[in-house]
């Protein structure tokens, strides 16, 4: 993919949104805008997307999209005629198209726009949410999607000044999207020139030997940067796994406000600081020392909060921050090492967390096995196919398309035979699929990040007590309740009822009730039997159908003071309220459809006979890690430890049979303590790998 031409990278994507579009029995313009959105959330670069079209002509207004975030507001457009060709996006015509995003803001905030809309139309609820909440952001952010590429005349869109707001404005054309679809990480990094904020640069203290590994430096860092630089960036500053996890909203710390109203002077002493990492940096001389003049992505891995107390006491509170100073330790390390490093630094930096989001990074032992699993198990043959295929786990982000980088067409034909791109899954789709049958449809409708967030908590739990439970049934599991979501769209979007809005709410509550009727009955949903079809009964589809109309109808009437159906699917009253209708909705669905569930127990007994397999599994692939290290090794490690007090008894004595290798093989279950020894170790920097 890495190699491919601009017209080819086209060629494809257009051929992408038109399979999606059918597929999906959607609008080309719809599946092209979600697709680019899916694309953002992905990398980390918007925290959500809704989709909320509304156009109107005579007023020159125009939307395709939004999301809400703690401190701004994200409006988004598209341009899209299904070109064959590459073609030219000029600065008059980005003018006009902003133009109209900026209309529909600024009728909506400032004239009551919902008031002369219908309230069943697509704008109407965005328009009355912006009118209710406009008081509450003073950034507006406008994102111009399309299938063109930016004319070379149009160097930078600065931002805009209205009333209370700062607009700023952001284009993703073709070339950018092929960029960051190519890119290693699939990220955009943030470039960040200090030199322009302050002369010469920001003052530093280096931190780090001359042969050390990575570079680390000692910085001051004036509040008053770190508040601009989150106002203008917000939550890309904070390193994307990491603020998943973390949660930073609007709400201030009031430790941290107090000291920043009344003892400014005092704020360096009081507060711990954040920590940083970076992926390049560059340095210059000054007679008063070292400053850094520039930084490359440029991530908060742990201090979100103070970086957000900072920006939000300075804003509402109107508290000035030039007499304030944040300590920051800053790591420079390169991209190579950055997947084993950062992890480490954020674990550590952030100790307090009683599971930390380090531990969901795409190296964690949960995504190794995901994967281990998706390259390994065949998808058994449907009928009428000789043809097996898998599904594929993107652990990280780039990983389907990497996977293809280099093949040659005949190769990249067989590729995508054995893995469908229908068949390719991520680490967000995962928590979606999971969350909704476990119970919290509404973690699923408060966006990937906050969804990816919930998830990785509770299955970062569930690891460390157990980790055998993420065995093949958990993962033919997952792959049955991602093709139940996925058909529950189709399904959704192919009903009468169904006017293009709100599918991924009505399809998040719709799962999560057939889960809770499958409770009821004390039963389980067959999902063994999804995984060998690869796809759901009739009854099943019936049971979906009348779900859906019984969700809709219900988060379309909010209650109470809640007027946006976005915002009332977020709120716990409407998960609480549909549950009520749980006994209607027995008493509608066929059937053929409770003749359709397992009993409780034949899955467990499948997921109890999968988890000793696994554990036999994990004492193999444990001895063969053991046994791949020289027993001098494993002396001089018990030797270090012994000094150091740091293993019991009983891990010196396996200790001791494994510094007898290769004359003494350690058992399978002494290589699974040995790894937790290995781990000790590498603290202790007793062992290095």
């Amino acid at each position: 993919m890495a190699s491919l031409s601009m017209e080819e990278f086209l060629h494809n994507f257009r051929q992408e949104i038109l399979a999606n579009a059918e597929a999906n029995m959607d609008f080309l313009e719809v599946e092209f805008t979600q697709n680019i959105a899916d694309e953002l959330i992905d990398s980390g670069i918007i925290d959500g997307f809704e989709l909320g079209h509304h156009r109107l002509a005579s007023g020159g207004m125009r939307v395709d999209g939004y999301w809400f975030n703690d401190n701004s507001l994200d409006l988004f457009i598209s341009d899209f005629a299904n070109r064959e060709t590459l073609q030219s996006l000029a600065r008059a015509e980005i003018s006009l198209i902003f133009k109209r995003l900026e209309n529909f803001f600024t009728a909506s905030a400032e004239k009551n726009l919902y008031l002369n809309l219908e309230e069943t139309s697509h704008g109407y609820d965005l328009a009355r949410n912006i009118a209710e909440r406009c008081g509450s952001f003073s950034k507006v952010n406008f994102f111009l999607f399309s299938e063109r590429i930016l004319s070379t005349q149009v160097k930078e869109l600065e931002d805009k000044q209205y009333n209370s707001w700062n607009f700023s404005y952001n284009i993703w054309d073709i070339s950018r999207l092929h960029r960051l679809q190519t890119s290693r990480g699939a990220r955009e990094e943030l470039e960040i020139n200090f030199a322009e904020m302050i002369d010469p640069g920001l003052p530093c203290l280096p931190a780090h030997l001359d042969s050390a590994t990575y570079k680390s430096y000692l910085v001051v860092m004036p509040a008053k940067i770190l508040a601009d630089l989150y106002g203008k960036y917000g939550s890309r500053l904070l390193e994307q796994n990491v603020r998943s996890f973390l949660q930073v909203r609007g709400n201030v710390n009031k430790g941290i406000r107090v000291t920043i109203m009344k003892n400014p002077e005092m704020f360096f002493a009081y507060n711990n600081g954040i920590t940083a990492t970076a992926r390049h940096i560059e340095i210059v001389k000054t007679s008063n020392g070292f400053a850094i003049a520039s930084l490359k992505d440029l991530q908060i891995v742990n201090g979100g909060q103070t970086t957000a107390s900072l920006f939000h006491t300075n804003r509402k509170d109107k508290a000035p921050l030039e007499n304030i100073f944040v300590q920051m330790k800053l790591s420079v390390i390169d991209e190579e090492k950055s997947e084993d490093i950062i992890p480490q630094i954020s674990e550590y930096a952030n100790t307090q967390n009683k599971v930390n989001a380090a531990d969901f990074f795409s190296n964690h032992p949960f995504h190794i096995r995901m994967e281990e699993f998706s390259r390994r198990i065949w998808v058994p043959a449907q009928q009428g196919s000789q043809r097996e295929t898998k599904w594929f786990y993107e652990r990280a982000r780039g990983q389907y398309t990497d996977a293809q980088a280099k093949l040659t067409p005949t190769q990249k034909k067989r590729f995508e035979a054995e893995y469908p791109k229908t068949q390719m899954f991520t680490k967000t789709d995962l928590a979606k699929f999971e969350n909704v049958w476990e119970g919290y449809p509404i973690s699923v409708n408060q966006g990937a990040q906050k969804n990816f967030g919930h998830y990785v908590g509770r299955i970062g739990q569930e690891w460390d007590k157990n980790a055998d439970q993420f065995n093949e049934f958990f993962f033919k599991r997952a792959i049955a309740r991602a093709i139940i979501f996925r058909r529950t769209e189709k399904i959704v979007s192919a009903q009468f009822w169904y006017n293009g809005g709100y599918r991924a709410n009505v399809v998040a509550y719709t799962i999560a009730m057939i889960s809770k009727i499958c409770s009821r009955q004390r039963k389980s949903f067959d999902f063994l039997k999804v995984w060998h079809n690869q796809d759901i009964s009739q009854a099943t589809i019936q049971a979906i159908e009348i779900t859906a109309k019984l969700v809709y109808d219900h988060i379309m009437h909010p209650t109470g003071t809640i007027s946006n159906i976005s915002e009332w699917c977020k709120k716990e009253a409407c998960w609480v309220t549909l549950q009520e209708k749980l006994y209607t909705l027995e008493e509608l669905l066929p059937e053929s459809f409770f003749e359709d569930l397992a009993f409780t127990d034949q899955l467990e007994n499948e997921a109890r006979s999968s988890a000793k397999t696994q554990k036999m599994l994990n004492g193999i692939e444990a001895q063969k890690i053991v046994v791949g290290i020289p027993g001098e090794t494993w002396a001089y490690i018990l030797a270090e430890g012994r000094e150091k007090g740091l293993f019991s008894v009983k891990e010196q004595g396996i200790l001791q049979v494994a510094a007898r290798l290769p004359q003494k093989i350690p058992s399978e279950k002494q290589s699974l303590i040995l790894i937790d020894i290995l781990e000790k170790a590498k603290l202790e920097a007793i062992y290095q790998k």
